[in-house]
């Protein structure tokens, strides 16, 4: 996205919207500016993605009280694919899951066999419009489902952007978890929006999709790894800075110098290697990315 347009449209639209067509619709809009869902990915991330196994995760909504389908895509670790710690991955807004494939597969060289999930509304997922607490409720789903099928194995939750609220919000409500680990994520999209060039208007009240991380970050029972880059553009380093801050236990924040909203992981996979380490005991399939 660029640099959350979608505030903009929401500080000229909101009170607009709110009047002229109610609550429900205003909630509609943010739904689908903040989310962005698509059965689209970018560049060669489908052909990548291609390589990894479809599994299907079904469940009935309590939310919307419908049956879903959840579409999600499963690469074992080269190294002890039947064995080791296997990651729930939870990608942020507008690309499917094929569009995460490269990062998926580094999570893969880091030792990790990752679940990765579309929430309903993207890619081959069940259709509809994404809402926060209904995000919840697929990740929660796709835990559930790998609990279920490796239950003797250690289970760690990743969540980049967006899907770093989705992280915090499924850590804080489970106590299986081995550990969490959220890149380029923040603090609640109300501040984000403080962050963009409208961020002096009073559009907090307005905000119905507020993914309140530090909130319930200091839930978390795991160790909790916060990663950001230097010059990610679209959500601030300060904001991931300040949920490391309001997170208690064991904890660590791994800054990398350069790394933007999308290249954090690439330019600071050794980082990441010494961060498992230190804070998991973990040790990654190979040495560079």
């Amino acid at each position: 996205m660029k640099r959350w347009k979608l505030w903009t449209s929401l500080v000229v639209l909101g009170a607009a919207i709110l009047t002229t067509m109610g609550c429900a619709t205003l909630d509609e809009k943010q739904r689908a500016w903040i989310f962005q869902p698509s059965d689209r990915s970018w560049g060669g991330s489908a052909e990548l993605a291609k390589t990894m196994d479809s599994v299907w995760i079904d469940f009935d909504s309590r939310i919307t009280s419908q049956p879903v389908r959840l579409h999600g895509l499963w690469a074992a670790a080269e190294k002890s694919a039947d064995k080791g710690p296997v990651l729930l991955y939870l990608h942020g807004a507008r690309w499917n899951v094929e569009g995460s494939s490269p990062r998926i597969d580094r999570m893969r060289d880091l030792g990790f066999s990752v679940l990765a999930i579309d929430y309903r509304g993207f890619g081959k997922s069940s259709p509809g419009l994404p809402s926060e607490t209904m995000a919840y409720e697929d990740a929660r789903a796709a835990w559930d489902w790998l609990a279920k099928k490796y239950p003797d194995r250690p289970r760690y939750i990743f969540g980049h952007s967006l899907g770093g609220a989705v992280a915090i919000d499924l850590a804080s409500n489970v106590d299986d978890e081995r550990g969490t680990i959220v890149e380029a994520t923040f603090t609640s999209i109300p501040d984000v929006a403080s962050t963009m060039k409208f961020g002096w208007l009073p559009v907090g009240p307005l905000i119905t999709q507020r993914f309140d991380s530090a909130q319930k970050v200091a839930n978390i029972r795991s160790p909790l790894l916060v990663v950001h880059g230097s010059n990610d553009n679209l959500i601030s380093s300060e904001l991931g800075r300040k949920l490391y801050d309001a997170a208690q236990g064991s904890k660590k924040f791994l800054l990398v110098e350069g790394g933007s909203h999308h290249s954090t992981m690439a330019m600071g996979f050794s980082q990441y290697q010494q961060a498992l380490a230190d804070l998991f005991d973990l040790k990654s399939a190979r040495s560079n990315p």
